[in-house]
């Protein structure tokens, strides 16, 4: 389909990327997945590729360029299923936090690194009893003289392993009413004492991507590490979600096309009964449905992203987006597993991969019930 929202500059940066994947990141994807890790030397070439941190700021060493270049490597590495390497999760969930709201000794500090994958980025904002309640975070600050002190535990945190320096979320005000006026956010880095990276969780799907507990006890870090305002946590949490969900929704509908293209392909050459699967009108009906929904989906996410760019403000939208492509995405690899018969449930499929690797995206960055939740609030239903 022709994708007016990217321009010839665009594409030839696809291209760039497609060679550097084929060449640094493909021949890396099966041992990320059996060792459920991705490796610093691949982070260190992204970033010497400026693959990383495209969207931040030229003087510290970021492209300087608009999100489209960065939402183009997120496409790129869904449709290799290489989601061990959370690069969106590292340049454009993570990195925005430091880049908009980072004094300018944290950005001289932390940028250049993240940049250059040196400083591999997680954000610590999920608890064991919290959920999608940021407003409930049990995670305590408290001020003492140039410290903060922070106690608490994060389960579900993305790069907890690999990860040198965390955006993390706690109550620095403990009686704030509401709660959420009470949070705020943190930067800690890896090997601080009294913050411990927790066992690596055995997950479903995503399997080359490490997902971590972490625990903070009396964990001190310098009074310079708050980020942003003391309670202002909350505001930063929600003005930078936009971007995440939009995220999510652009990997969905890349890895929606690859998953379907995969099977279109399959479908032409198994054969049962005489005749390719794909010969029969169920077959037939059910791509083209599929098919219809991708493209609809696509147009959905292609025009959020002009928006985003412009610098709309599309919370509603993108909410939409998230839970409709996510929910896509999950009906779409059933069906397509469905389509290859008995061979979908083995694992030398890389539908069957696809089938545990959606199964994630309606629950995190917001559960789509939340984001309906959002969306019913802000037409005036609730």
């Amino acid at each position: 389909m022709r994708r007016d929202v990217f321009s010839q500059e665009h594409e030839l940066f696809r291209d760039q990327f497609r060679r550097f994947a084929d060449r640094e990141i493909v021949p890396r994807i099966d041992d990320w997945n059996a060792r459920g890790m991705s490796d610093r030397e691949s982070w260190r070439k992204m970033g010497e590729a400026g693959f990383l941190g495209a969207h931040a700021p030229a003087e510290y060493g970021g492209g300087g360029a608009d999100f489209l270049y960065d939402a183009i490597v997120m496409e790129e590495m869904s449709l290799l299923r290489a989601h061990g390497l959370m690069m969106s999760l590292h340049s454009d969930i993570c990195m925005p936090y430091l880049v908009h709201y980072g004094s300018e000794a944290q950005k001289k500090k932390y940028l250049p690194g993240a940049i250059s994958g040196e400083t591999i980025l997680g954000i610590a904002m999920t608890e064991p009893g919290t959920g999608s309640d940021l407003a409930n975070v049990q995670t305590r600050a408290r001020r003492d003289g140039d410290q903060w002190v922070l106690d608490g535990s994060k389960i579900f945190i993305s790069n907890g392993q690999i990860g040198d320096l965390f955006v993390v979320v706690a109550k620095s005000d403990p009686k704030a009413n509401p709660p959420h006026k009470g949070m705020s956010l943190f930067l800690v880095e890896a090997g601080t004492p009294g913050f411990t990276k927790g066992r690596k969780l055995d997950k479903l799907g995503l399997r080359g991507q490490d997902t971590s507990e972490l625990a903070f006890e009396e964990c001190r870090i310098p009074a310079d590490n708050l980020l942003g305002r003391e309670g202002e946590g909350f505001r930063m949490l929600m003005e930078q979600l936009q971007q995440e969900r939009l995220c999510i929704a652009v990997a969905s509908m890349a890895s929606c096309r690859r998953a379907l293209d995969d099977t279109i392909r399959y479908v032409k050459e198994r054969r049962a009964f005489g005749k390719s699967i794909a010969a029969f009108q169920n077959t037939q009906f059910k791509l083209v449905e599929l098919a219809a929904q991708v493209e609809i989906g696509q147009v959905f996410v292609d025009r959020l992203l002009a928006s985003h760019v412009r610098g709309d403000e599309i919370v509603s939208e993108v909410s939409m987006a998230k839970f409709w492509t996510t929910d896509l995405q999950k009906r779409l690899t059933a069906e397509c597993l469905q389509l290859h018969g008995g061979y979908g449930f083995m694992t030398e499929y890389p539908i069957s991969q696809d089938y545990a690797d959606a199964a994630v995206q309606s629950i995190y960055a917001g559960t789509n019930e939340i984001m309906k939740v959002i969306v019913a609030k802000r037409m005036g239903l609730a």
